[in-house]
């Protein structure tokens, strides 16, 4: 059987080495590569040599008693989180490598929730163990306190021959272990049956200590791999593949890369990718992957990852008998205009290829507008930008800069409200009614009926949910995408004759705009929870700063002449603070941020002012309706619509 195997890490953590010993020792590669010697197997982009870091998610097999594995070495760096996180998606159990010197950092703690939202088994492993100042002791009660009390110390034991405090600690967390160890003592079969179960429901994580650059644990790793692991592919049920990747290469052909959870994928095989009934996309060709290595297959059986061409559906894609979506928890906060040198280059040529990259990356959103005759996209982070300026002139011969960076707001509601749209040209028709409601922070956009089927056919039901969902609507404040909105429908109506097949996205979005439009609207921004550790002396002069910055925080840890802060601020006034922490506490000061979601934003009114945006004159995203009068449509302003509506 097999299984897919992701490394992941805060960014330095010795990862990339971490996956080269393993490929090493399972005969996979036959010499090591070095990040600093930049030759390793996974870092093949010129810019992540360049750079020492994992840019890309890269991805070789190796054999493990008897069972072949997929890995996937991840990003380790924040501002390549959402490339992280798709690959996370498809992992059967991870591999988290965390720092003896540095512990847990920010992003350890974004890759541990992202495993636990994707129920993930995790294995742990504490690196660098050679480097002067490592404590493993120390990282392990982080793990405990931040992370889980079930993080199981398994340096000394390997299967079949647990410690006595090993076998003890496992038998606590389970009755019937507990019972048999009472009554009978330790038994290495159960216990190691056991501790695969219990990996897989995360009721346990096993821990492993070592440095890989010196080759120290990784046979302990590899050992707790084999034996305390699953599969959880289906060979026999029907063919089931999550899209996780895409990719163009030189010649611009479209790269898809699968992992197939059921069934078996063969190539020149038609594969349904839409419940519609006949929508089916051909495998032209089908290949295993072994870093930069491509081999040609004729299938692949469940549980392995692999590339194939002929397929044009987009990441985050279930295809084959399940149609689901992948829902991702990370988002971009900042948005950047595309600055280039229209003498050489037409917008709309750029805006082509910059297109390419957001459909490898649909994090991106490249978006034009056309008023203001700009490209933007969104990013994580500034050594993002740094990387795609690169990343285009390197694969477009395309010369870009960057504008400043800017803060992605959101906009919602503060209480329910009830928006129609009517939409009646001569030979159309629709009506739409329905009800937007505040939702709990971070649900996005959802979608209910109250819409009785006697009143309005489930055909037309189901439309009216396509066109509230297909799209990102526009706030009302600063246009802003809106965001934590319940939005029912209440009652419709159609036409026998006259309703045509875009009548009721019409319909639907103006019922939308023009709730917004009459509802109280609040603009949200995305918060940090972050990690301060200065010396005590320090600790006044931070303590200030994080009320200046409009944060708030927890009763400060003093330990010795080191203080220990966490709290929550505003991505807008707190994430160029690194820099000022830095600075005055002379490079003794640490700073750790990870995203905390979207609250209401500290400075709205400055905030709706430099957005200048002015909803009336939105002619994309119009509120108003239109009715039939003497055989022409007539626009009805949104502010006097209500009366005319058909539905009562």
């Amino acid at each position: 059987m097999n299984q897919t195997v992701g490394i992941l890490a805060h960014v330095d953590a010795g990862k990339t080495t971490v996956a080269e010993q393993i490929l090493y020792h399972t005969g996979s590669i036959r010499k090591r590569g070095r990040v600093d010697h930049q030759d390793t197997f996974l870092d093949t982009h010129q810019i992540e040599k360049q750079r020492g870091i994992t840019i890309f998610s890269g991805q070789a097999v190796f054999m493990l008693g008897g069972k072949t594995y997929c890995m996937l070495d991840t990003p380790g760096h924040v501002d390549f989180s959402a490339e992280m996180e798709r690959a996370v998606g498809v992992m059967d159990c991870a591999v988290l490598v965390i720092s003896c010197v540095e512990g847990i950092q920010g992003h350890t703690e974004t890759v541990w929730r992202l495993l636990k939202h994707h129920r993930v088994p995790v294995f742990l492993f504490l690196n660098k163990t050679d480097r002067a100042g490592a404590d493993p002791r120390r990282v392990m009660e982080e793990v405990h306190s931040r992370f889980s009390g079930d993080a199981l110390w398994c340096g000394d034991s390997k299967p079949g021959l647990l410690s006595q405090e090993l076998a003890e600690r496992v038998a606590e967390r389970d009755d019937e272990l507990l019972e048999v160890y009472l009554e009978e003592g330790y038994q290495p079969k159960l216990w190691d049956d056991k501790m695969v179960q219990m990996v897989q429901q995360r009721r346990i994580f096993p821990c492993f200590c070592g440095s890989a650059l010196q080759d120290e644990g990784i046979d302990a790793l590899l050992l707790g791999l084999e034996k305390w692991t699953a599969p959880q592919s289906d060979d026999t049920g029907a063919l089931c593949a999550d899209v996780y990747r895409v990719r163009y290469d030189e010649k611009r052909v479209r790269r898809t890369y699968l992992k197939i959870q059921s069934g078996t994928l063969r190539v020149k095989e038609e594969i349904a990718v839409s419940a519609v009934e006949g929508e089916v996309q051909k495998i032209n060709e089908l290949y295993l992957c072994h870093g930069e290595k491509l081999q040609p297959v004729s299938e692949v059986k469940a549980g392995m990852l692999c590339m194939v061409t002929g397929l044009e559906v987009p990441c985050g894609s279930r295809i084959g008998s399940d149609f689901s979506k992948a829902g991702y928890e990370l988002r971009p906060l900042l948005s950047a205009q595309v600055l280039f040198d229209s003498q050489k280059w037409h917008p709309h040529e750029v805006l082509n290829q910059l297109k390419l990259l957001e459909a490898e990356d649909p994090m991106l959103q490249v978006a034009w507008d056309e008023t203001l005759q700009q490209i933007s996209l969104r990013v994580m982070g500034e050594i993002q930008l740094e990387i795609l300026k690169g990343v285009i002139l390197d694969r477009f011969g395309l010369e870009v800069t960057f504008g400043d960076c800017r803060i992605l707001y959101l906009e919602t509601l503060k209480e329910p409200v009830i928006g129609r749209g009517h939409f009646e040209p001569l030979r159309h028709y629709a009506e739409v009614h329905l009800r937007l409601s505040p939702a709990p922070r971070g649900t996005g956009v959802t979608f209910d009926s109250e819409c009785s089927l006697d009143v309005l056919d489930n055909n037309f039901q189901n439309l009216i949910r396509t066109h509230v969902l297909e799209r990102v609507h526009k706030g009302v404040l600063t246009g802003a995408p809106v965001a934590d909105l319940k939005i029912t429908l209440l009652t419709g109506r159609a036409h026998n004759k006259h309703t045509e097949g875009g009548d009721f996205r019409q319909a639907t979005y103006r019922a939308v705009r023009q709730g917004l439009m009459k509802g109280r609207s609040v603009v949200l921004e995305p918060y940090y929870r972050f990690r301060i550790d200065v010396p005590s002396e320090y600790l006044g002069r931070v303590l200030s700063d994080i009320q200046r910055l409009y944060g708030t925080f927890e009763p400060p840890q003093t330990d010795g002449d080191h203080s220990l802060l966490t709290g929550r601020a505003p991505a807008a006034t707190f994430r160029n603070y690194q820099r000022e922490l830095v600075s005055f506490t002379a490079g003794r000061g640490s700073l750790s941020l990870a995203f905390d979601g979207y609250e209401p934003c500290h400075n709205e009114q400055e905030v709706i002012a430099q957005a200048g945006y002015e909803a009336e004159r939105d002619v994309e995203n119009p509120a108003d309706s239109v009715f039939c009068s003497h055989g022409a449509g007539l626009p009805v302003k949104w502010q006097e619509s209500d009366q005319f509506m058909h539905c009562k």
